[in-house]
């Protein structure tokens, strides 16, 4: 088997296996459009949740806090990156 034979060979195998993905992927994404389908048919996606459960879930404002706790937060911090980069 000579060079230019192996490589036409190895060439097509390529060809063969790139297609092979190709067409698993089509597959793939055509069965999943086709799923989605069928769960929207039969109305099998999740419930929404209701008005009550709704309201109860939103989340407070939070509180601001005072000015001076804002100073130990940063300090906390610049304290934290300083330990950080000394271990790096």
């Amino acid at each position: 088997m000579t060079i230019t034979e192996m490589l036409s060979q190895s060439g097509l195998l390529t060809l063969l296996g790139m297609a092979v993905v190709f067409s698993f992927i089509i597959i793939l994404i055509l069965s999943m459009k086709l799923l989605n389908v069928l769960v929207h048919a039969f109305k099998l996606d999740k419930e929404k949740p209701s008005e009550n459960k709704k309201s109860s879930s939103v989340s407070q404002p939070a509180v601001s806090q005072p000015a001076g706790n804002n100073d130990e937060i940063i300090a906390a911090i610049c304290a934290a990156v300083h330990d950080r980069q000394l271990k790096v």
